[in-house]
């Protein structure tokens, strides 16, 4: 998989994908415009934070390329790459139980907290990109 270039870009599928895991510097896009809702994204090589409406939605250390973000009422699937093992947080409903796939593998089930955090660690050293699946 290819990192994406513009940072943050719609799909075709309705999803977003955004991130750059290879960026030695910080940049950003603020005021993206995506189904009605309002987006902005920091990334370099080591942190990648997605803002939607002004709310947290992602982050990750290292960096981390991420390709087509879907959030739904159920949950949020994506893919994502980076150059090393990383650490994901995703912004869900709070106090919620959700359970977590990795490469479609259920790696069991987590609560967030009482912000709607949930956080994961993901290997990514060996592979490519890695398929994440949280669904409540």
């Amino acid at each position: 998989m290819a990192v994406i270039e513009q940072l943050l870009r719609e799909e075709s599928d309705g999803t977003i994908s955004f991130g750059n895991h290879k960026l030695e510097k910080k940049e950003k896009v603020e005021d993206f415009k995506h189904a009605g809702d309002l987006y902005k994204v920091k990334t370099y090589a080591e942190m990648t934070k997605l803002e939607k409406n002004g709310m947290f939605a992602y982050e990750s250390e290292p960096g981390t390329s991420v390709n087509h973000f879907n959030e739904t009422e159920a949950g949020v699937t994506f893919s994502v790459e980076a150059n090393e093992d990383v650490q994901i947080t995703v912004g869900l409903q709070d106090e919620s139980e959700y359970e977590v796939f990795i490469n479609n593998l259920s790696v069991g089930k987590m609560n967030t907290n009482l912000s709607g955090k949930l956080s994961i660690s993901v290997e990514l050293e060996a592979v490519d990109q890695i398929e994440i699946k949280i669904i409540k």
